[in-house]
């Protein structure tokens, strides 16, 4: 038996037979005769034939994985689709390239072109465009898909989205990569699936199918050859399902510390097929609703029945449990070619968030109005992101106010939602004392507080060792967020990443925050540090 070791980039256990999936790029064969318009109708067709797999694999991956799995392969889609791409490839065939090899060539230095980039997000499109190489050259070469026909670990170099959606989950027991980084498509797919997966793993290189495989992702092992008493051991008797019989003990307990402080513990969701997840982990409302999930991905912006349809499922099934939903914050990260926004030198720091929508309030109107009809439904909050003044605040519940009024006057069922507002920026935090008295209640988005405090783009790694989420800065202005807050006499919560940081937990319990909102998967974690802090909030007010 052979005990290798990887990184945990998606937590769990599981045994089963390997199967292996390798790169089946052929040798380049320049014995056979080259006919141009045969070559040219044959990628044609593989990129007909390509678009249209992934059309279908986006529709699979929005029903069972949401919208945020789906950006992935609507994004691969939008760069098959890229002229730059095909073009490249078509001339390189009129060159006298085979098309499987013309595919092959351009994706492979098309690759290497998007990697070598400084910016990390356009990096990160490299891992795309050799999954569309990929397909494009399968298609082209008359290859099969890879099809499971029985549960078992994967094992590759490294894993490639589309492999990750396209094949059969309920087939995948784990999976092992010799590759693979924390944070790429195939580590974040696994994690929304629940799928144990080990990157930068010693995976012999030898064959391995039908081997006997048991990952260990919590404890960072696998077990090559694995007899009958290493999975017994391993599998029923594995710290990290101990640890998950161990949080579900927490279901059902109220999230109040040693001192009788209630803290709300809420989860945070993409879309509504996350719902199932914050209700599975028992979260006591949802404190961040993206509402973005219904703009991206599309042609065209969604109708208000659209809109109200998706908001209304997630309200109906929380069940009278609060649900905040915060309104469009399209821009910076997140682009959206219909809505057309200017190219920007810095998007971070331009057109987003709630800036579009105060200066296109159709748009704007069209939201607020479907999130008060599905507020008749439960218990809804609405919240504005990116705000960074008072008159911000205003104009935005001038326009709430001629949508209450046009709703009553075409007689459509709706409810005032309470209006909070997201504080992300510096101005919004120094200036709360302020804001307070305009809204109901505050949710502190830090993974932006954070960037803008810091002057630091939080998707740039090579500033890592700069990006500091602890920083003195970023805690003072959490704690002036909170106290100012409570001094006008409204509720503050995080909804941000370093709500689901532990090790802060009691200070923000200390500076009185009455609400944290973290992924699904958090919420027993987080109830069980609150339910055990002896932290002590001074209400300096008293």
């Amino acid at each position: 038996m052979f005990i290798g070791t990887g990184r945990c980039a998606s937590d769990g256990v599981c045994a089963g037979p390997i199967v292996e999936l390798k790169e089946t790029i052929q040798t380049p064969i320049f014995d056979r005769v080259f006919d141009e318009s045969k070559e040219l109708s044959l990628f044609d067709s593989a990129l007909q034939r390509a678009d249209k797999e992934l059309e279908e694999l986006y529709e699979k991956t929005l029903n069972n994985l949401g919208q945020e799995s789906a950006d992935i392969i609507d994004m691969q889609r939008m760069m098959l689709q890229d002229p730059d791409i095909s073009q490249a490839m078509i001339d390189k065939i009129k060159q006298g390239v085979f098309a499987k090899d013309a595919i092959i060539e351009v994706g492979k230095q098309q690759a290497a072109e998007f990697a070598a980039l400084d910016d990390p997000y356009m990096q990160a499109r490299s891992a795309d465009i050799k999954d569309i190489t990929l397909r494009l050259y399968r298609l082209a070469s008359g290859q099969d898909k890879v099809v499971l026909i029985k549960p078992c670990v994967l094992v590759s170099n490294d894993l490639i989205p589309s492999q990750t959606l396209d094949l059969d989950k309920s087939m995948i027991l784990g999976i092992l990569l010799r590759q693979g980084t924390m944070n790429s498509h195939a580590s974040i797919l696994a994690r929304t699936m629940d799928i144990p997966l080990l990157i930068n793993a010693n995976v012999p290189n030898e064959d391995l199918n039908d081997r006997i495989c048991v990952i260990d992702a919590h404890n960072n092992k696998f077990y090559l050859d694995a007899d009958d008493s290493t999975i017994a051991k391993v599998v029923t008797s594995s710290s990290y399902l101990q640890e998950k019989e161990h949080l579900a003990s927490f279901k059902g307990k109220e999230s109040i510390t040693k001192h009788g402080r209630k803290i709300k513990v809420c989860a945070n969701i993409g879309s509504p097929d996350d719902v199932e997840g914050a209700l599975l982990n028992d979260a006591e409302g949802i404190g961040l609703f993206r509402s973005e999930f219904l703009f991206l991905g599309k042609t065209t912006y969604p109708s208000a029945d659209e809109q109200f349809a998706a908001y209304a499922s997630v309200v109906r099934a929380m069940n009278g449990k609060e649900v905040i939903i915060r309104t469009l914050d399209i821009g910076a990260d997140k682009k959206v070619d219909y809505f057309e926004l200017p190219q920007e030198q810095n998007p971070a720091l331009g057109f987003r968030a709630l800036r579009i929508c105060l200066k296109r309030e159709d748009l704007f109107k069209t939201q607020i109005k479907a999130i008060y009809r599905a507020a008749a439904f439960g218990n809804v909050l609405m919240m504005f992101p990116m705000v960074t003044s008072l008159w911000e605040v205003q104009k935005a519940k001038k326009i709430c106010k001629e949508c209450e009024k046009e709703l009553l006057e075409a007689n459509i069922d709706f409810k005032v939602p309470k209006i909070g507002i997201m504080i992300e920026t510096p101005a919004a935090a120094i200036c709360s004392d302020k804001l307070a008295k305009e809204v109901d209640f505050f949710s502190v988005g830090t993974n932006d507080l954070t960037q803008y405090t810091l002057a630091i783009d939080r998707q740039n790694e090579n500033l890592d060792d700069f990006y500091d989420e602890h920083h003195e800065a970023i805690l003072e202005l959490l704690a002036l967020i909170a106290k100012n807050a409570h001094k006008n006499g409204i509720w503050a919560g995080i909804c941000g990443q370093l709500a689901a940081d532990l090790s802060l937990t009691d200070t923000f319990i200390q500076m009185g925050y009455d609400e944290l909102s973290v992924p699904a998967n958090t919420v027993l974690k987080l109830r069980e540090k609150i339910i055990n802090s002896k932290a002590i909030y001074k209400d300096e007010n008293q």
